[in-house]
């Protein structure tokens, strides 16, 4: 029994579990801006929407659809022929009208003399003076009509109101147009500046307007940026222009609109983007990834690890995100080591083995395919959001 014993304490005990490998990320402190965005759509400052104001034969188109058109240039024309001849017959009208004007007139001359001297009676000067009077109101029918007249016959040319762009004309050669038809000729849109539709919540337009009356500001004077559907930043800044007076009931937002500029015409009515408003920058913030974080019964927590590679599970305070790192207001000093990946390995105190956290690398970009009507703009570039 003895030698059992003995043989049996010189077995080797147990190894120890080998010390978990996780991958480690230095806290870095920068200036971040602090900013609120919002999903948008373009249009035009204005938009006219060019209809017929006459009754007529479509005979010609003078400008090419998708181009940029002038304030008074002329788009399309209808057939002028029968407004031409109610031109010529209201002149004639009004011809005639005026010489019995002319006639009356001398009638009235003539016998206002002869009944101060009492050679005509009364009625005859009544007589005459209400042929005058009524000849004078049937010249300016006249008028009237001739200016009608021409005012229509001015139609047939239909022309831009605006300069802007102009789309693609809804009427072809020949069709005959009325002013009741159902659909217009072509809209031409103002896109110098262009204007950007977008939505607030009520609780960011509070948030807006709380801070801007704190900084002595007004909201019109935050600067804004446009983010395209690429995820390029459009260069020209923006501002805003429109807040609607009431919130809408069924979605509980303002609708907002922000003008940009748009020398080159690059921007068209109906794209997509997002309005980014830059509300403030914080100075020195720390940041982590968001992977480091762990949330856990409304508390965030964070694996640090020291000098020694021993574990330390912290709790933090977050701040905004800011596209995949996070800003820590309290817990954690500029340098310190944290955990990106393994947290779940660890437990306090424990000796684990670090490496270097190394983001995985983006996707290779997709072969080129046909854009689809609802795609959605990309993921935003790492800016916080308020």
């Amino acid at each position: 029994m003895a030698f059992l014993i003995i043989a049996g304490c010189d077995k080797e005990k147990p190894a120890a579990p080998p010390s978990p490998t996780v991958e480690l990320v230095t806290v870095t402190q920068q200036d971040v801006p602090i900013y609120m965005e919002w999903i948008g759509s373009l249009d035009g400052d204005v938009n006219a929407v060019i209809r017929p104001q006459v009754t007529g034969y479509l005979v010609k188109q003078n400008y090419r659809e998708g181009d940029l058109v002038k304030k008074g240039q002329p788009l399309f024309e209808i057939d002028p022929r029968t407004f031409e001849a109610a031109v010529d017959e209201a002149k004639g009208v009004r011809a005639q009208q005026l010489a019995r004007y002319e006639t009356a007139r001398a009638n009235l001359a003539r016998v206002k003399p002869l009944a101060a001297k009492n050679a005509v009676s009364q009625k005859d000067l009544d007589d005459s003076t209400g042929t005058e009077q009524s000849a004078k109101a049937q010249l300016e029918s006249a008028d009237a009509a001739l200016k009608t007249a021409k005012l229509n016959l001015g139609f047939t040319r239909i022309t831009s109101p605006v300069t802007g762009i102009a789309g693609i004309a809804k009427a072809q050669i020949g069709d005959l147009l009325s002013p009741s038809m159902a659909t217009e000729l072509t809209t031409v849109s103002t896109v110098e500046p262009i204007k950007v539709y977008f939505n607030i919540s009520e609780r960011e337009y509070l948030k807006m307007a709380t801070a801007a009356i704190a900084s002595g500001s007004r909201p019109e004077k935050v600067p804004l940026t446009l983010i395209l559907v690429d995820g390029s930043v459009y260069p020209q800044p923006g501002r805003f222009s429109i807040l609607n007076r009431q919130v809408d009931t069924s979605t509980g937002t303002f609708k907002a609109a922000a003008l940009f500029g748009n020398p080159d015409n690059l921007l068209r009515p109906g794209q997509y983007g997002r309005v980014r408003a830059t509300m403030s920058v914080q100075k020195g913030a720390l940041l982590v990834p968001q992977r480091a974080v762990t949330e856990l019964q409304g508390k965030y927590l964070i694996a640090v690890v020291g000098p020694d590679n021993k574990a330390d599970i912290r709790p933090v305070s977050v701040g905004e995100r800011i596209g995949t790192d996070w800003i820590i207001t309290q817990g954690l000093q500029p340098g310190e080591q944290v955990i990106a990946e393994g947290t779940q390995k660890v437990r306090p105190g424990m000796t684990v083995n670090p490496k270097p956290f190394v983001p995985a690398a983006p996707a290779a970009p997709a072969a080129a395919s046909p854009a689809k009507a609802d795609d959605k703009p990309a993921a935003p570039a790492p800016a916080a959001k308020g």
